[in-house]
């Protein structure tokens, strides 16, 4: 068997798991994409274990791992987007960002406002 078969189907396949990521902005889009990567992942490592002749067959076994993490990630990911999609109405990754970091100079101040002046600031300009 050619490696050069399998390598480069996993080579696409990850190329085009990877523009998902990195251009989509649906959440359940870019999971379909890590999937996409993690199944690239996994053609190479039963390639590479049928091209070297393992007699462990340690490729398979750890395609076998990722299988078992990718459907874990999977599953946990769809919670969250649910979630996310019931309260927000939207899956859109581009507007998640309640659970950025504020910019904020007061790390007590709920509202942010890291453009303008901290409450002491004004407080000295007010007195003067």
């Amino acid at each position: 068997m050619h490696l050069a078969y399998p390598a480069v189907l996993a080579a696409l396949l990850f190329s085009v798991g990877l523009y998902g990521v990195l251009a989509r902005r649906n959440a359940i889009l870019v999971l379909m994409s890590v999937e996409l990567m993690l199944n690239a992942v996994n053609l190479n490592l039963v390639a590479f274990d049928v091209w070297l002749r393992d007699a462990l067959h340690a490729g398979q076994a750890l395609t076998l791992f990722v299988i078992v993490i990718a459907a874990a990630e999977i599953g946990i990911g769809l919670a969250i987007v649910l979630l996310v999609y019931r309260n927000r109405g939207s899956s859109d990754v581009d507007r998640l960002t309640d659970l950025a970091e504020p910019d904020s100079r007061d790390p007590h101040d709920p509202h942010g406002g890291g453009d303008g002046p901290s409450a002491p600031e004004e407080k000295a300009e007010a007195a003067a």
